[in-house]
């Protein structure tokens, strides 16, 4: 079988590469993002694999299709960037990697936290110019504290267990609770305004639907805790981003992690540093001394690179085997990423 791979970078194809020996792919790699303007790099290709940035709206899929691609593979969790109902109609299968590793996504969540917290990005710059000074640097005790999950997949359970560990109490919402989970692992359900109301730290680990685009704005926003803080691994467009910024600006949010934007597109996994930049509300952001950016990166360890690259494959092998693919995503899913 022959694979086009788009978006991809250097360590994509190292992980690949290590793991694709076995497979005996015949594999095409392309830095460039999939988009209907450049889907004629996958001709002669069986399947695609794309990434985050990469776009496979209806248009490239039907272009995909008439080129006989029979097979989308995401080499990530999320899956809003496909569309599922294109992909029916034309008949292409849509697989993703569930669960890449966790254990990655909760501890870079908790590193956002810590570091918001503690300010140690600010430490670190100034100590390295001789200012040793504590003056605006003071944190709080986790202990003690309340944390709000939105969502509970296998990324939230993780991140529930380790917050738990700082001795913290958890409120969690989920449309589908696992009250056997929340007896196990000590927490509570409970409404989103709730979780809004009494959360000192809020983290976002849901999909992104209809239903949760944009979930934070100026409304939810309204109803938290005066200095909340606001944790988003998951996909940039939960967050009104424009509404972020005014929370920060009123004080009424006290700190921002956020490793996922809504126009990240642009920017992300590239390096743009020799170029000014265009994103007026992204430079926005990045102003804040109580804002932290990563670059969706919080997937990015080795043991979650390896584990992509073989889940991918083995997605791929299924198909290619006729065998019935055990990570397909359906349309309208009621769940999406964990």
């Amino acid at each position: 079988m022959k694979v086009t791979f788009f978006g991809v970078q250097p360590y994509d194809r190292e992980a690949f590469d290590r793991a694709g020996a076995a497979y005996g792919f015949e594999i095409c790699y392309h830095r460039s993002h999939l988009n209907a303007q450049n889907v004629a790099l996958a001709s002669g290709a069986d399947a695609v694999c794309i990434f985050v940035n990469d776009t496979a709206d209806a248009e490239t899929i039907r272009q995909l299709a008439e080129m006989g691609v029979k097979l989308i593979a995401l080499r990530c969790a999320g899956f809003n960037n496909v569309d599922l109902t294109a992909a029916v109609r034309y008949g292409v299968s849509v697989v993703r990697v569930p669960a890449y590793s966790p254990h990655a996504v909760a501890e870079h969540a908790v590193a956002l936290m810590l570091s918001l917290n503690r300010k140690i990005h600010r430490a670190y710059w100034r100590t390295r110019d001789g200012n040793f000074s504590l003056h605006g640097l003071l944190g709080f005790d986790m202990y003690g504290k309340t944390a709000g999950i939105v969502g509970t997949g296998r990324i939230a359970r993780e991140l529930i267990r380790i917050l738990k560990g700082f001795g913290m109490e958890v409120l969690a919402n989920d449309p589908h609770p696992d009250e056997r989970f929340a007896w196990e692992a000590g927490i509570s359900y409970v409404a989103l305004d709730e979780l809004y109301e009494r959360s000192d730290v809020i983290s976002l680990h849901c999909p992104l639907t209809d239903g949760t685009r944009y979930m934070i704005g100026d409304v939810a926003i309204g109803r938290m805790k005066p200095g909340v803080m606001i944790i988003n691994t998951g996909r940039g467009q939960l967050i009104h981003t424009e509404a972020l910024i005014d929370g920060l600006k009123e004080k009424k949010i006290g700190a921002a992690g956020l490793d996922v934007y809504e126009e990240e597109a642009a920017y992300f996994y590239e390096d743009t540093s020799d170029r000014i930049m265009d994103d007026d509300v992204l430079a926005r952001l990045l102003s804040f001394n109580n804002v932290i950016v990563t670059s969706h990166q919080a997937f990015f360890t080795r043991e979650a690179l390896d584990n992509i690259a073989h889940v991918t494959l083995q997605n791929m092998l299924e198909f290619d085997a006729g065998k019935k693919l055990t990570n397909i995503v359906c349309p309208d899913p009621v769940a999406g990423m964990a």
